[in-house]
């Protein structure tokens, strides 16, 4: 009886460890994805995702004093040219583009700069990130890169584009190992200088009315039209 009792216990352990396994995440026993695998899937997040806004916060950096500037704020991203900032602190500003006009509104000036959205969304780089619309491996060399700033689980890549860009040398960004989303993207210009963004609260495939990417400054702003 004893022996039996003994067997059914060995059972129930065996059994219970059984079920653990089955419920333990498969990434934990998958082989780590390869650079290409990554950026396919990050490519292709984006690329069937509508709209994206998460809650931000950004650090600038300018290198040839190390001064760092900390903001605040809420961003929203659609495919269409569409697209707001709304830095919360320290400062007012608001950026937004209806894919037509991109306005720019800074509350301590009292002043909005009002301009064509085309050249605005064809150098920033955010935006073709953050829409989809462009293309990773195209635009891109990629590796893989490890540093003392990795927490956590997220692939960082770091990315030079292949076609000199005015405004950056080379992008470090970090993505949800589950759900492919950009949740940390450093930009760094040619001087050394560094604009670094984290997300948070991110939401994808949200509707927003069209007059959200619009602005109506305060009455007294002066606009400028150059």
């Amino acid at each position: 009886m004893r022996i039996l009792i003994r067997g059914q216990q060995f059972i129930s352990v065996m059994i219970a460890m059984a079920s653990m396994l089955c419920l333990w995440p498969l990434s934990a026993w998958s082989a780590p994805l390869s650079l290409e695998e990554i950026a396919n899937r990050l490519q292709k997040t984006y690329e069937t995702t509508s709209s994206f806004s998460a809650d931000f916060s950004q650090t600038t950096t300018l290198d040839f004093n190390q001064r760092q500037r900390q903001a605040h704020g809420v961003v929203v991203i659609e495919k269409g040219g569409r697209m707001r900032w709304d830095y919360q602190s320290p400062d007012k500003q608001v950026l937004v583009c209806d894919g037509r006009l991109f306005s720019m509104y800074v509350a301590k000036d009292q002043q909005m700069i009002v301009s064509d959205a085309k050249n605005y969304l064809e150098s920033d780089i955010t935006y073709a990130f953050l829409s989809g619309t462009g293309n990773i491996e195209r635009d891109f060399a990629m590796e893989k890169h490890e540093g003392e700033e990795d927490t956590g689980s997220a692939h960082h890549l770091r990315l030079t584009p292949r076609k000199a860009h005015p405004q950056v040398n080379y992008l470090d960004i970090w993505v949800n190992a589950d759900t492919f989303l950009i949740e940390r993207l450093k930009i760094v210009d040619h001087f050394g200088s560094m604009t670094d963004l984290a997300f948070t609260s991110m939401r994808v495939n949200v509707t927003h009315p069209a007059d959200y990417f619009a602005y109506t400054p305060p009455p007294g702003t002066e606009v400028v039209r150059p």
